[in-house]
């Protein structure tokens, strides 16, 4: 019995292994366009895409960061100045792609633009860092898919959103946790909703890396002064001692980051390259072997797990 199993596990994964091998003809044809490319995973996935042969339209949020991009690639690369926030400039941004693809429509479009609150506990922040987040991170997303939807459809094309692994399983800062949540929902809902017209969504879960969001010293910074501007009566429930231990596990754990941001970027270019692309990637070894297996686990066992080690708080009953 055992051995007949194994046999069966080995042929899914042959069989599986070999499906995912199966690359998209014509690729040098390929438009992909790619928000957040000023650094981080888009900036890589920009070069990375270039590299390969497709034909790149990078969405920058300045003027510094595309220039940059356009050094460092070739002339099949092309920039444009985006700010998911705002519409007249996804709209713009729509027409600019539309001019470039014409007939044959956009192949991909990968929503990688986003941003992180102070790395702290939900109440320490305001409503404005919820909004701010949700407005690059969800609503942003949302709105570019959208205006670029017609193109994809005609294209038959790709769509990839860049979630977290704290869009699985939340833990602190209820913000950007709220938000991939978020993205998973919309993702899921618009795959079932476009199957019949071609258009392949998948998700891209990564766990923690070493990008601009999460540059230690701007990050600690940005919890210091989260904390200074929390209500006295806040801070008298956590206490100064349990914002200290907080700040020191948040500096552990911002160290502990993956620098190989192939990792990521290797996922995104598969979905928009394979034959048989992925519904969900996750990203890293700390997604892949911790976060993912726990976010199955009941959740009592889960909440035990995560929280055990953390400090408590002074007024804790």
């Amino acid at each position: 019995m055992w051995w007949s199993l194994a046999v069966l596990v080995g042929l899914y994964c042959l069989l599986r292994w070999y499906r995912e091998r199966q690359v998209v003809s014509h690729l040098q044809d390929k438009y992909v366009f790619i928000t957040g490319c000023d650094s981080g995973f888009g900036n890589l996935l920009a070069r990375q895409l270039d590299l390969r042969g497709l034909r790149v339209l990078a969405a920058c949020l300045t003027e510094k960061g595309a220039q940059q991009l356009r050094s460092q690639t070739s002339d099949r690369l092309d920039t444009v100045i985006l700010d998911v926030t705002k519409t007249e400039s996804i709209l713009a941004a729509t027409q600019w792609v539309e001019e470039r693809v014409g007939d044959r429509g956009l192949w991909g479009l990968v929503n990688n633009a986003g941003i992180f609150h102070p790395h702290c506990y939900s109440e320490w922040l305001k409503i404005e860092a919820y909004v701010d987040v949700f407005k690059v991170n969800l609503t942003g997303l949302i709105e570019v898919t959208l205006s670029m939807l017609p193109l994809l459809r005609r294209a038959r094309g790709r769509i990839v959103n860049v979630s977290s692994i704290l869009g699985r399983l939340a833990f602190f800062g209820g913000g950007y946790c709220s938000s991939k949540y978020g993205v998973e929902a919309f993702s899921d809902a618009l795959r079932r909703e476009l199957r019949h017209f071609g258009v392949k969504i998948s998700i891209v879960e990564p766990g923690y890396f070493r990008t601009g969001m999460t540059h230690v010293a701007w990050c600690l910074e940005r919890l210091k002064q989260a904390w200074e501007e929390v209500p006295t009566h806040i801070k008298e429930a956590y206490g100064q001692k349990f914002f200290d231990a907080h700040h020191d596990g948040v500096k552990q754990g911002l160290l502990k980051c993956s620098t190989n941001l192939n990792l990521v970027t290797d996922c995104m270019e598969h979905a928009l390259t394979s034959v048989h692309p992925r519904t969900r990637y996750s990203a890293g070894w700390d997604s892949q072997f911790f976060f993912i297996p726990l976010s199955y686990l009941p959740t009592s066992l889960a909440d035990y797990i995560l929280t055990r080690s953390w400090p408590k708080p002074a007024q804790a009953v």
